[in-house]
């Protein structure tokens, strides 16, 4: 990472210091679908000029999004005009100081994993992940019930876990997302098993059933909860 790049992040993570600013930005980035103005600013509970001023620095630093939806449901003439909303930006800030290339080398590993003939390889990530998921779920024993602990790991974790309309819980993240990228197949089948062996850990109080159903933009496994 160049020195520009550096300054950049640096720019952009010091306006997170503010915590006007701090808050709008975790209530977008919390949300599925973009947010408007007058969303954002009752969320936290400030005037809408001030939201705006607030999520256009946002915009500026590299840390949200901007773009225009007609929340109206009509078209054409007398719709009114279309409100800005904001969402959590696709752009990754990674700030190491010193520098620290950790991606590289996750990168050389994945093709490694790929490149292996036998599949043992494969075997071994998954069931690495699995002892992890476990180790996780160990820790966690004693938080609540199966669910509300795999949501608080997961969440620690970094997988942003939701509920969605069916009720399963669902991840809007992916840590590994620069890796995925290249490797889908791979860091999904190693989400699956350490989320597996997460759930194993916590017992059958209530049943959860991890599956992949991969989705743009989100971590491909879902968490099936209850009997169904």
């Amino acid at each position: 990472m160049g020195p520009d790049a550096v300054e950049q992040q640096l720019t952009g993570l010091a306006g997170l210091a503010e915590p006007v600013r701090r808050a709008l930005y975790r209530h977008v980035a919390a949300h599925g679908t973009a947010v408007t103005r007058d969303e954002a600013a009752a969320a936290v509970g400030i005037s809408r000029p001030l939201a705006a001023y607030h999520l256009d620095r946002l915009v500026d630093d590299g840390l949200l999004e901007a773009d225009f939806e007609r929340r109206s449901g009509r078209t054409g003439p007398g719709a009114g005009r279309p409100a800005k909303v904001y969402s959590r930006s696709s752009s990754q800030i990674e700030l190491n100081l010193p520098a620290r290339d950790y991606a590289t080398i996750a990168e050389l590993l994945a093709r490694a994993v790929e490149g292996d003939p036998t599949g043992g390889a494969r075997a071994a990530l998954h069931e690495a992940a699995g002892h992890l998921g476990a180790e996780l779920g160990t820790e966690a024993v004693g938080r609540g019930g199966t669910v509300a602990a795999l949501v608080e790991v997961l969440s620690e974790r970094g997988y942003e876990p939701f509920e969605g309309e069916d009720g399963a819980i669902r991840l809007r993240n992916c840590p590994f997302d620069r890796i995925a990228g290249g490797h889908r197949e791979l860091v999904c089948g190693a989400n699956l098993a350490l989320v597996e062996g997460l759930a194993d850990r916590f017992g059958a109080s209530e049943p959860v059933r991890p599956a992949l159903e991969p989705e743009p933009g989100r971590c491909c496994v879902v968490i099936a909860t209850g009997e169904r």
